[in-house]
């Protein structure tokens, strides 16, 4: 049995920065994974597919290069096969480097299935053997999600998760998404681009649900142009796969596709875990409920990122993986979903922090909205990129920024700029007299701050009486 004082389960973006955090820390530390460091978002999720999207971006740029003055000639084509090479490239090398850290921070890495034996115990096995056994009186858990195919779904090779697709051998012809979330539209913009029959079908009334409602309608407008086919309000149904492809009803209207994408939400994984034998508590749907420490119902385990049920985003994780390995080693630190950033890597991007224009109507907050469209931007005009706008809601009464939404080139980086501000409580005013530098597209940051009271310089206003 080897002792230590903290353990983590999962070697994600939340786990091994846990790892990392609590080895720094001053505890001897060990991280469990059984698969592959960095978890889904290295491997399988947020970082093979941006780099596929921006294989993308640069044939979108090669095809419109004479509108910038420059001459390509011969046949512009995407090369998938190169594609996914650079693609396997990056994930390796980052897989690499988390070792390397871990190894730097002291972290001892264990391979295998971990499966609990008590509150404080841990063994690690492969198979029927055990390789290890580990005891520690704090224990993270960090074991992630996968994606969710519910049981009305045919198995079939032709029916696909985020997870396959990622790995497909050649561009398919034709792709019927279902759901169309991020990850739903996040692989329609990438497909759709390399000359793919996109077909989203979306239960909802409209794409991507939870994000401000003006920015998903510019995305599904330019979806729209670029040929994807968007079906909302119905649900797909009488599901049919066979070797040649996969069809489907929407409504009276009948579907088909070389490829079926499953792509309607994420359930836990907790498999083998053996979580029963510690007493922690489980929602209906397996997510481990945690307070804003990262502490479950039993006294020194802990649980962080998608494992919680929360925001399922890698940095929400890593966050989580902070305040949980702080707290386990005896300091101060809480976690918060106020202001967990989203990004959105669609064509074009959104990013957004706070609350959406939707929320404050519900919650009945009195606002003030600022937007300034980017084709009023000379570095948008610049790059030729001029679709979107960046959108700031404001308290009406204390001018406190309640919401920042940005649609358009860049916007996932844009962002950025939202979450040290809101996280200070900034107004309005206070931004916009934040000199912005120019000319770059942070600009638009503080002309839609200017435009809250109707102040910006750079788009038509009435004069104040």
């Amino acid at each position: 049995m080897q002792e230590f004082d903290v353990i983590v389960i999962g070697g994600g973006p939340g786990g091994y920065v846990a790892a990392i955090r609590a080895a720094k820390n001053g505890a001897k530390t060990a991280l469990i994974e059984r698969k592959e460091l960095g978890g889904t978002c290295l491997n399988i999720g947020c970082i093979p597919t941006k780099t596929l999207i921006a294989g993308t971006e640069v044939f979108r740029q090669a095809k419109h290069a004479a509108d910038f003055g420059v001459k390509i000639e011969g046949a512009i084509t995407p090369d998938w096969t190169a594609m996914m090479e650079r693609k396997n490239k990056v994930v390796k090398t980052l897989t690499g480097g988390i070792a390397l850290l871990l190894k730097s921070a002291g972290a001892a890495v264990f391979k295998g299935q971990a499966t609990f034996t008590g509150k404080k115990t841990v063994k690690v096995i492969n198979g029927t053997e055990t390789l290890e056994e580990l005891t520690a009186p704090k224990i993270i858990i960090a074991t992630g999600s996968e994606s969710l195919v519910p049981g009305f779904i045919p198995r079939h090779e032709r029916v696909i998760t985020s997870t396959e697709l990622l790995s497909i051998p050649e561009i398919p012809k034709s792709l019927l998404i279902l759901g169309g979330g991020v990850i739903g539209c996040e692989f329609a913009c990438l497909f759709a681009e390399l000359g793919t029959k996109v077909t989203i079908a979306e239960m909802m009334d409209s794409i991507m649900p939870p994000v401000d409602r003006e920015c998903s309608k510019t995305v599904a407008a330019q979806m729209g142009k670029a040929g994807i086919v968007i079906k909302t309000g119905k649900p797909l149904s009488d599901i049919k796969a066979t070797a040649k492809g996969v069809t489907g009803k929407i409504g009276d209207e009948t579907v088909s596709a070389d490829y079926l994408l499953v792509s309607i939400g994420r359930k836990n994984v907790l498999d083998g875990l053996n979580l029963a034998v510690t007493g922690v508590k489980t929602t209906e749907r397996g997510w481990i409920p945690v307070d804003s420490c990262c502490r479950t119902n039993v006294a020194g385990i802990f649980a962080i990122g998608d494992a919680t049920g929360g925001i399922q985003l890698a940095h929400a994780a890593s966050a989580q993986g902070t305040v949980a390995a702080d707290v386990a080693c005896g300091k101060k630190n809480s976690y918060s979903s106020a202001l967990v950033p989203g990004c959105i890597f669609t064509t074009p991007e959104i990013g957004s922090l706070g609350k959406t224009q939707e929320q404050c109507d519900k919650e009945g907050l009195e606002t003030r909205v600022g937007k300034f469209p980017f084709a009023a931007l000379g570095k948008a005009m610049a790059i030729n990129d001029t679709n979107g706008f960046c959108k700031i809601i404001a308290d009406a009464k204390t001018d406190q920024v309640l919401g920042i939404h940005v649609v358009g080139p860049h916007a996932t980086d844009l962002v950025a700029e939202a979450c040290p501000a809101m996280h200070l409580e900034i107004t309005a005013r206070e931004l916009g007299k934040a000199i912005h530098a120019h000319p770059t597209l942070g600009e638009a940051m503080m002309e839609a701050a200017h435009a809250v009271h109707g102040e910006s310089a750079h788009i038509p206003s009435r004069k104040k009486k």
